[in-house]
């Protein structure tokens, strides 16, 4: 889908797989952590808002409830932009949204004000980067792209670790305008990571093909003219079976994927813990969190794992259902705190594949509008499942119902998606004779066997930079040749020219007798 995308560059550009790519990678971590982290770190001030404005604790979470749908509900908006503009002018126009939100809520006069400025303009800022920031890091790496992805998925629980004392220490010393002021400052570093987002450009022989290519079809002029513009917001991955699959199983995973982080420490307080023990349950999750994503992604790296990454993500999605199930059975703080430590281990587990496994499905090409529709269908879901669990507790007035609805709906998340693509996504048997995608002949002994066709749409592009590696050694091959033939000219200009000899003089000179120590004139003796 390249759109007119501005950065996107030639389709046969190698992904470098380091370099600049982890000056990208830290600039994702960032912009991971605050447009997750964000969201949570602001309910530190909801008191003070409660007191300022004469507002329920209900009204206060509509801030948080806002950021949230803004950055998901504006998926497409951001893939239309991205294809329009490119990754870094939008991302750098979003850090200065995102901080412009949080500036102008400093000076804020009503809740409604709050949800303009915090909530919307804010949202749509983090929206902007945080989706451009996957793109990115999805084209800057390739055979390291499951790493990379659960190194800047641990970006989260990084920033909600430092957001959260921050925030309680802002509050304490400037109040909540202060630490709303500041916390905007802070938020113009997404302009930085947004400016470390360099395009790929192809290296200067691909460019002279490229040309060559292009002269060449300006002289076909015709079909190019007739061909359709390209697309600005791809539809086109709805055709495809295992995104549709992977869009119903994620939207049904998020309606209870982020229940119990909420729920936690209301249920430990419900036990009777006090207010400092049950916080603390939110730290174990987070610290875990944190280790559980790298490890996962160098897991989904490993060369038998990766091209089953699908069934990996329904392990993790089916462990954190499991687990949520388990929890709801918590009787005291030890079997909390034992929740906590598994919740966090699946619950990174989902959070360093879920990109992964999206663009593993799609491919380059396809990802910036995948992922904008993929945020759109799982918005509705984050506005459903948590007020949703919510209305189940005032009707029950017991927690273990909620995690029970939570954990009953991600393990159903977690079977969809694993025995549609069972069933539904099936490969197709390949023949003897299509077992190679192509036999060049390079010598009369030798042949060249290019790769099989790829089960993974990264091996694709290894097949492309594989042709663009023998397109040079044909080259150089051809030069030998060439070598070798102007060598064999000159050893038969230097050789003798043979010597013709009439065959009668032979019979001749056979027939006749011969004088011992005598020497019969012929052609030969005269020379």
């Amino acid at each position: 889908m390249g759109g007119v995308a501005l950065d996107v560059g030639d389709s046969r550009v190698k992904a470098p797989d380091g370099g600049w790519g982890w000056a990208v990678l830290a600039g994702c971590f960032v912009i991971t952590g605050f447009s997750y982290a964000f969201p949570k770190a602001v309910s530190v001030f909801f008191k003070e808002l409660i007191r300022e404005f004469g507002v329920g604790y209900s009204d206060t979470a509509w801030i948080s409830s806002i950021l949230l749908a803004m950055l998901y509900g504006t998926g497409p908006l951001c893939s239309v932009l991205v294809n329009r503009f490119g990754c870094r002018p939008v991302m750098m126009v979003g850090g200065l949204f995102a901080s412009l939100g949080m500036i102008l809520a400093s000076f804020a006069t009503s809740i409604i004000h709050i949800y303009l400025t915090a909530g919307v303009i804010t949202g749509l800022g983090l929206a902007l980067n945080f989706q451009p920031s996957l793109i990115m890091l999805n084209r800057y790496f390739s055979e390291k792209r499951p790493l990379a992805n659960g190194l800047s998925a641990a970006g989260s629980p990084v920033a909600l670790c430092c957001l959260s004392p921050l925030g309680q220490v802002l509050q304490y010393q400037y109040g909540w305008r202060g630490g709303f002021l500041i916390l905007g400052g802070i938020l113009l570093n997404c302009c930085v990571c947004g400016a470390l987002m360099k395009p790929l450009v192809a290296p200067k022989n691909l460019k002279a093909k490229s040309l060559e290519e292009d002269n060449d079809k300006e002289e076909e002029g015709k079909e190019e003219k007739k061909k359709p513009k390209a697309k600005l917001l791809d539809f086109s991955v709805f055709k495809d079976g295992g995104f549709v699959i992977y869009t119903v199983a994620a939207s049904i995973m998020v309606l209870g994927l982020f229940v119990p982080p909420v729920f936690v420490v209301s249920y430990a307080k419900e036990l009777g813990n006090e207010d400092t023990k049950s916080a603390l349950l939110l730290t174990i999750l987070g610290f875990i969190d944190i280790f559980a994503r790298p490890t996962c992604g160098i897991i989904a790296g490993l060369k038998w794992v990766r091209p089953r990454c699908v069934y990996l993500f329904s392990f993790a999605m089916l462990f954190n259902g499991v687990t949520d199930l388990i929890g709801s059975q918590a009787k005291d703080y030890a079997s909390l705190v034992v929740f906590c430590v598994f919740f966090g281990i699946s619950y990174g587990m989902v959070g360093a594949l879920q990109f992964e496994v999206l663009m593993a499905i799609v491919g380059t090409e396809k990802f910036s509008s995948a992922i904008g529709l993929v945020l759109l269908m799982e918005a509705i879901a984050v506005l459903v499942g948590p007020p949703g669990a919510g209305r189940l507790l005032d009707a029950t007035k017991k927690y273990m119902y909620v995690f029970l609805l939570a954990g009953s709906e991600v393990v159903l998340s977690a079977v969809v998606l694993a025995t549609c693509n069972f069933f539904f996504i099936k490969r197709k048997p390949q023949d003897p004779s299509h077992k190679l995608e192509c036999i060049t002949v390079t010598d009369d002994t030798k042949t060249e066997v290019c790769s099989r066709p790829s089960e993974v749409n990264d091996e694709e592009e290894k097949g492309e930079r594989e042709e663009q590696e023998k397109e040079t050694k044909r080259e150089a091959s051809k030069e030998l040749k060439e070598e070798e033939e102007k060598d064999k000219e000159k050893v038969d200009e230097v050789r003798p020219k043979s010597v013709t000899v009439d065959s009668q003089e032979v019979e001749k000179f056979l027939k006749e007798p011969q004088l011992n120590g005598g020497v019969t004139p012929s052609p030969e003796t005269c020379l």
